[in-house]
């Protein structure tokens, strides 16, 4: 962050002491040496107050910091969406590989408990197309660079929004597989069993 350098930097230029700028904005003189050296962060109150007292606009005060806490949230969301792209894809497996067998020995209970982790596949398949749709990303190419933390340049994204309508078709089609494959698998194991 540089918001320490900029603190120190203004208050260099006034010529105010660590002490008198603390008495400016109501915090001790301990404060404002955390803050130029980078071990906390003023609060938005004190922000203000530093931009009064500095008679300068936030956006200055707080300059270069902007991108550096966009990266930081960057890098959180695809903590976030690597996480819950994993658990995704053990659930989907788990629940296409658990359902014959729970079916053959738990019968209707078995049913039930499929139900229950097939529901659960999709609350974290719909959170993992939150974070795509809040981030734009929807191509293979798009998904691959976030997960990594990249960001592809305006060319590159251009084209893979080309390619969106047909990922989509397909998306479709593959759902409509699955579906049936699940239900034909399903009405041999009830047939099997009646």
């Amino acid at each position: 962050m540089e918001i320490g350098s900029q603190i120190r930097k203004y208050r260099n230029a006034q010529e105010l002491s660590q002490e008198e700028l603390a008495g400016k904005i109501y915090v001790t003189r301990q404060t404002i040496s955390n803050w130029e050296n980078e071990k906390s962060y003023p609060d938005i109150h004190s922000l203000l107050l530093l931009s009064s007292v500095f008679e300068i606009s936030l956006d200055q005060l707080i300059k270069g910091d902007i991108e550096i806490m966009k990266r930081e949230i960057n890098r959180e969301e695809v903590k976030k969406f690597n996480y819950l792209g994993k658990l995704f894809a053990i659930l989907f497996i788990a629940s296409i590989i658990a359902f014959v067998p729970l079916v053959v020995f738990l019968k209707i209970y078995g049913v039930i408990i499929w139900a229950i982790l097939y529901l659960i596949t999709l609350i974290i398949a719909c959170r993992v197309e939150k974070i795509k749709r809040n981030n734009d990303i929807q191509t293979y190419k798009e998904i691959v660079a976030f997960s990594e933390g990249k960001t592809l340049d305006e060319i590159q994204k251009q084209r893979e929004i080309g390619k969106r309508p047909y990922q989509t078709a397909l998306k479709v089609l593959a759902g409509a597989a699955v579906g049936i494959i699940i239900a034909a698998v399903a009405f041999i194991i009830i047939e099997m069993i009646s």
